[in-house]
């Protein structure tokens, strides 16, 4: 296999797991957290600032790298890792996510999936084996399937529907075969439905992938549902495969995914966030674009240690951001990307040193109290 993945260690009180995945650029230690760099850069940061904020791998979005530049022009530079001067692993998800929620402008049938881009609206036809082929261009380390995200809420049958979908798009780029030091991973669907999400899961550990994304959640459901939908789901991936909870980052899910046995995290939560001006702190979100940080000269955490806690003022962001300086920007990014991965160490160091219970109890009582 390109990629390889071996537990190390078992919390003796949770499903919660220390991982290694072995890929051809490097180890990644799990849980992981994945900044995403859907256009072939992590908004505002250089590869070097993100390495140092602790990321060994990062996300890039096959939709919108396949519309510009082109996965051929990315092939012509080298390959992603060479466009973008980024040397470690990288995951490309496969744009199924994009691609639906394009509702008014997608048409879905067995073969695949027409859709007109966001850009220009020129029409565009999405297979299993096209989504493929656009990654084996980019060159990525893991490489998604095509999958059908079902919305939320939706009906038994149409869950149904686009499970069963996705297991027939599984088969077929299981097929087709990942690129040279390539890994495919699949992904489970089902919904909120328990016999769906279960039918998935044991339809996708029959193919066999090296790797498994838990699809379709966090896309509008409670988030007690979600944490059920995972106690259904992971049991039912093979122990021995990384299992990648696709499109959540908040701090109180990581934590609450990672007692249920995930390994792997994507989101554009922190960077969107920080682009709207608010922040991830010890006691949960700061607003830093409001009037109340206008003369608050304490960091934006006084718990945190990256470089804008160490340097910057909640005032100094705070105006910053209100006069639409970039710095501010890159600020508030720096900080919430610091914040999730000293937490997903931490995360690891507990499972590790046998206390990610008592992490858990006591970060959440402070991230999840009002005030």
């Amino acid at each position: 296999m390109a990629v390889s993945f071996e537990v190390i260690k078992q919390d003796d009180l949770t499903l919660a797991r220390l991982g290694q995945l072995t890929t051809p650029r490097g180890v990644v230690d799990t849980p992981v957290f994945m900044p995403v760099g859907t256009r072939a850069t992590v908004r505002t940061m250089t590869p070097e600032e993100v390495r140092d904020l602790g990321a060994r791998i990062i996300l890039s979005n096959t939709y919108h790298l396949y519309l510009r530049p082109g996965h051929e022009l990315v092939r012509e530079a080298g390959g992603l890792h060479r466009f973008m001067h980024w040397d470690g692993p990288i995951l490309t998800d496969s744009g199924g996510f994009q691609v639906f929620s394009l509702a008014p402008l997608r048409k879905i049938s067995d073969d695949g999936v027409e859709f007109r881009s966001h850009i220009d609206g020129s029409r565009h036809f999405f297979t299993p084996e096209k989504v493929v082929e656009i990654q084996q261009a980019l060159g990525s380390d893991i490489a998604m399937v095509l999958d059908e995200c079902a919305p939320y809420p939706c009906s038994h049958a149409e869950a149904q529907d686009a499970t069963d979908r996705t297991t027939r798009w599984a088969e077929r780029a299981r097929r087709m075969g990942a690129g040279e030091g390539q890994a495919m991973f699949g992904i489970i669907q089902g919904s909120v439905f328990r016999d769906l999400r279960e039918r998935s899961a044991r339809a996708l550990a029959d193919l066999d992938f090296p790797g498994y994304g838990i699809g379709g959640l966090s896309v509008g459901e409670p988030k007690p549902l979600m944490y059920e939908a995972l106690e259904w789901t992971v049991p039912l991936i093979p122990a021995d495969r990384p299992r990648y909870l696709m499109g959540v980052g908040s701090p109180d899910c990581l934590f609450e995914a990672v007692a249920r046995g995930v390994d792997m995290f994507d989101c554009v939560l922190p960077t969107r966030m920080a682009r709207h001006g608010s922040v991830f702190i010890r006691t949960g979100k700061l607003v830093v674009r409001n009037a109340g940080c206008a003369r608050d000269f304490r960091p934006l955490d006084p718990d945190c240690g990256c470089y804008t806690c160490r340097h910057y003022t909640r005032a100094y962001v705070h105006h910053l951001l209100r006069v639409d300086e970039v710095l501010g920007i890159r600020l508030t990014t720096i900080h919430n990307l610091h914040f999730l991965l000293d937490l997903t160490r931490r995360i690891r160091k507990a499972i590790r040193e046998g206390w990610f219970t008592k992490l858990k109890r006591e970060f959440l009582a402070a991230y999840l109290t009002p005030g």
